[in-house]
């Protein structure tokens, strides 16, 4: 952090001169009407103008939105520009959520002394504009959005480089009312599309249920401010990724609703608003109707689940069966028995590489970098085509997926040659991954029972697909059951690009799978206190355990929060007992990876055998007992 960056979160002076010398400085900054309006291009005070903005705010989609060309003062923001990259230091944040650099929050800037302030009077000056009666009189007025806070201010500035992101998001944070973003990109020169780093806009299906699909977006340009009022359930957007080796600078915050003391001030409203936290309808069963996959897992008919209760060893027509999936090397007892079953018990979490037999993964692999090589990976959630489906919503996750067992199997080829597509090839190893032996080879591992499960073949493409973090549900066990509240689940990494590990394993390609403590969560208290929350475009810091989008939890590799990180990888069989209080999350694959996130998630609700032991032994000790 720069000496500037630092001074105005304290500023402590020596004596009591120096304190008046400086109350004395920091008068001369207060600034005149005449002043403000010098700051802005001219234009903005023009009723003419005002109201054609007005006129294209109230008039567009797919909510109320507006921008405006060359704001401010040419010479003024150029000024500033030059000021935040030699004085203000940023730091990278990384989360499911986002990958930015960031400032530190700008509203301290009135609290610097005058050897900072002459560091940065022309960020002084906007920032004062900004948030000037004047400005804020015109955002209202061509938003409609009400009277707007001139004493709560929060302004940050980010840079997103090659690689930076902000997922799908509706603002809805606290009093926010409206977000702006004020884009200083290198001046002279033309942002181009095909850099990335647009805000996209996206409908709602519903309210609080985002289209898989952005309707609009809008390219950033030097001087060129974009703003819309936060609307709970509505206001969704994102950042595009930043593809090239450029700096989308911007300076982005929020007006507020005012404060006690303040014109315009309702009492109440602010905690109306806070009620209406896209988290808090997240939460809502009725919304979770729109999730699409359903996290439903079925169960294990009673005949399969007594031959998997009943097996301590596998059948000879049972290790056939798996010999035409599984490498070998993980048939024999001596691996199944001591090696894996003594890693996972002692961890609940083991990974097995190079799980599946050379000659099925060869083809596996052929039949993947075929489909990503000659066949167009679909953008758009119109051009999805069977057996394949899009998940939703896009402020949860989003990825390509095929249900297994899928209702249209049957219609596609079932030819075992090479010449068989890769939707039939996935296809084939999800039914083995559901088949019986499968989950007899589980358990003697595990030393669990699989009583339930849910099979899933996904496709994270590049530059679309994530899945934010999230817990599973407070209560997994199912209802009457002998199950543990736990899941068994099981990842089968199928990148085929992750045969060569340095495509993938720095991590900044994403897709990488995560899981951690939940914050807040008892067992992980102490470990939590302090935690930083998200700061996206809109550049607010909120405490983690206070963070209505708790979805959004940070990333670092000293967080001793974090439980495990998963690169992507090829032929590697990830195995995990997850509880409830675990969050887990797939990262956002950048656009410039080498290739798709392929993988086969499983989810098996399960049973433990201590129980089973503990009453065998009991009836061994009842029989010896009437002997």
């Amino acid at each position: 952090m720069t000496t500037a960056a630092k001074r105005a979160t304290s500023c402590n002076h020596d004596d009591e001169g120096e304190t008046q010398s400086n109350s004395k400085k920091r008068t001369n900054t207060a600034f005149s009407k005449e002043d403000i309006s010098s700051f802005f291009n001219h234009k903005v005070w023009n009723t003419k103008f005002q109201d054609s903005v007005k006129d294209q705010v109230s008039h567009s989609s797919p909510y109320k939105w507006g921008t405006i060309k060359n704001l401010m003062d040419d010479t003024l923001l150029r000024q500033v520009r030059k000021e935040v990259l030699s004085e203000i230091a940023f730091t990278k944040k990384e989360t499911d959520i986002y990958k930015v650099y960031q400032s530190g929050d700008l509203a301290n800037l009135s609290g610097l002394d005058w050897d900072d302030l002459s560091r940065l009077p022309s960020l002084y000056k906007l920032r004062a504009a900004i948030y000037s009666q004047e400005f804020r009189d015109v955002i209202s007025k061509i938003t409609g959005c009400g009277k707007l806070s001139g004493v709560k201010t929060d302004m940050s500035v980010n840079t997103y480089t090659k690689g930076c992101h902000l997922l799908t998001h509706d603002d809805v944070i606290g009093s926010r009312r409206v977000s702006f973003i004020l884009y200083l990109p290198e001046p002279d020169k033309v942002w181009k599309p095909q850099y990335g780093g647009a805000l996209r806009l996206f409908p709602a299906v519903v309210p609080n249920v985002p289209h898989t699909d952005h309707e609009c977006k809008l390219v950033p340009q030097f001087n060129q401010i974009a703003f819309f009022t936060v609307q709970p359930g509505l206001s969704f957007h994102d950042v595009e990724e930043v593809r090239e080796d450029r700096h989308r600078l911007s300076i982005q915050g929020w007006f507020h609703i005012p404060q006690p003391g303040e014109d315009g001030f309702v009492e109440g409203e602010q905690e109306k608003t806070e009620a209406l936290s896209t988290l808090k309808q997240l939460q809502s069963k009725e919304l979770q109707n729109y999730d699409s996959p359903k996290n439903v897992r079925s169960d294990v008919s009673k005949d399969n689940l007594q031959l998997i209760e009943s097996c301590d060893k596998l059948s000879q027509s049972d290790v056939e069966y798996l010999r035409k999936y599984l490498n070998p090397v993980y048939l024999e007892k001596d691996v199944v028995y001591k090696k894996l079953t003594e890693a996972f018990i002692e961890d609940s979490f083991v990974e097995i590489n190079e799980v599946l037999n050379n000659e099925f993964a060869a083809s596996l692999r052929r039949l993947l970098r075929d489909e990503e090589i000659n066949k167009p990976t679909p953008q758009h959630s119109s051009q999805v085509q069977n057996p394949w489906s899009v998940a939703v919503p896009p402020h949860k996750q989003r990825f390509l997926y095929i249900e297994h067992p899928h209702p249209q199997a049957a219609q596609l080829p079932q030819t075992q040659t090479e010449t068989s597509s890769a939707d039939t090839k996935l296809l084939e190893l999800a039914a083995f991954l559901a088949s019986t032996e499968f989950k007899k080879w589980l358990k003697l591992i595990t030393e669990l029972v699989p009583t339930s499960e849910n099979i899933l073949i996904r496709r994270f493409r590049p530059g679309n697909d994530f899945i934010l973090a999230t817990t599973t549900e407070s209560q997994v066990a199912r209802e009457n059951s002998e199950d543990e509240n736990v899941l068994l689940e099981a990842t089968l990494n199928l990148t085929p690009t992750a045969d060569n590990r340095s495509n993938w394993s720095s991590g900044e390609f994403g897709g990488y799978e995560l899981c951690m403590m939940q914050p807040g969560n008892d067992k992980d208290k102490d470990k939590n206190k302090g935690g930083e929350g998200g700061k996206g475009e809109d550049g607010e810091e909120e405490d983690e355990a206070d963070d209505p989008a708790i979805y959004r939890s940070s990333k670092g590799d000293d967080d001793d929060s974090m439980l495990y990180t998963s690169q992507c990888k090829w032929n590697s069989l990830t195995l995990m007992v997850r509880d409830p209080s675990i969050l887990k999350f797939v990262k956002y694959v950048s656009i410039n990876a080498k290739g798709s996130r392929w993988d086969i998630s499983c989810q098996w609700n399960v049973k433990s055998l201590e129980e089973e032991d503990e009453e065998d032994e009991d009836e061994n000790e009842n029989e010896n007992e009437t002997k």
